[in-house]
Formats: structure tokens, sequence, C-alpha cells
């Protein structure tokens, strides 16, 4: 299966060679948009998989354009660029692109270099998907770190106990015990 992809390029002729390149490669090039012409919801429309970028120098505009597509829409941008300045690079990297190479598209770097940017991309969006796991592991341990207080305190009972009790709760209602916890914290704050 041949994945669809979106150029971004201004210049008529240059993202006339870079579809060839592309197409020659098994590339499905499904449209050319003009650098302010790629937002996300476009990306979405056109059910791409990659958008490929080549420009001379991105602006602060084509960065947020390609932030949207590769935080919102979850895609991966290459970019091929002239301007080799390290301020711009990060800055490019800071919005996400997966791959930005200097000193334009090279017909024979296109695939590998494509290839690379997807399987980092992808590497990316599985180190998210587990931060965002960690950061909501941690967050109902805190919750139920909380519970355990406030039973501890208003019941007498030991650590162990509090525990068990908000176990016991959350197995016989069917929730998770972070649901468990979250009530326990929403009473006591209404009761005072």
């Amino acid at each position: 299966m041949s994945l669809r992809v979106i150029v971004v390029d201004d210049e008529r002729e240059r993202a006339a060679l870079v579809t060839q390149a592309l197409t020659a490669n098994g590339f499905q090039v499904v449209a050319v948009l003009g650098a302010g012409a790629c937002p996300a919801h476009r990306v979405t429309e056109l059910a791409a998989d990659v958008i490929i970028v080549d420009i001379d120098s991105p602006d602060r505009d084509m960065l947020e354009d390609m932030r949207r597509v590769t935080f919102d829409c979850g895609r991966p941008v290459v970019m091929f660029a002239q301007d080799g300045n390290p301020e711009t690079i990060r800055a490019a990297v800071e919005a996400g692109v997966s791959a930005y190479v200097v000193d334009g598209l090279k017909p024979e770097r296109v695939k590998p270099v494509v290839d690379v940017a997807i399987a980092r991309f992808r590497q990316f969006q599985e180190l998210r998907s587990e931060l965002g796991r960690t950061k909501a592991t941690l967050a109902e341990r805190k919750l139920v770190e909380k519970a355990k207080g406030i039973l501890m305190r208003q019941r007498g009972c030991g650590e162990e106990e509090a525990y068990r009790l908000m176990r016991k709760m959350a197995m016989d209602r069917k929730v998770r015990l972070a649901d468990i916890a979250n009530r326990i914290i929403e009473a006591a704050q209404l009761l005072g």
C-alpha cells in the first residue's frame, strides 16, 4: 500500500519535481499545496499519511501549521529546506518536524528520508503515549494516597486498612480505585 503524501511548496516547477520523485518511489501524491495552504483540517480531509515540505526557509506561520499537523493530526512532517541555520532547525524540530534535510530534495534520497522520518515519528508518538499513561497513573496514585489519608483520619485506621476498604468498595461497585478515591475526596471537601 503506497503512502498518501501532501506536498507543500510555493514553487510550481520545484513541486512538480518533488511530485515526480515521490511518485517514482511509490508514493501517492494526493495534493500539492502552497506554503500557507496546509492547515490541519486539509490533512485530515485528504487522508494524508505524510506531509513533505520543500521550502527555502520555513517561517513562523509555516512551523505553526506543521506543529498542528504533527500534534493535532498525528502525521509526520518531512522538511527539505535550504536554510541550515541551527535556530531554524531547532524551531522546526520543536514544531514536530520529523526530518529536516538541508540542501533540498534529491530524488534518490526521498524514500530513505521519508522512511526514517516515519520511524522516528512513530517512536515519538509511542513515547508521548507512554508519558501520558505514566502521568495518568501518577495522578491516580496521588488521588488514592489523599483518599487513604482522609479515611485514616476519619476512621482512625491504619494505611493498610484504609486501602483495603477502598479496594473492597471499588470491587463491590465495579469501578476503578481512582474513582472511589475521587468520591472520598469530594465527600470530604463537601463535608468540610
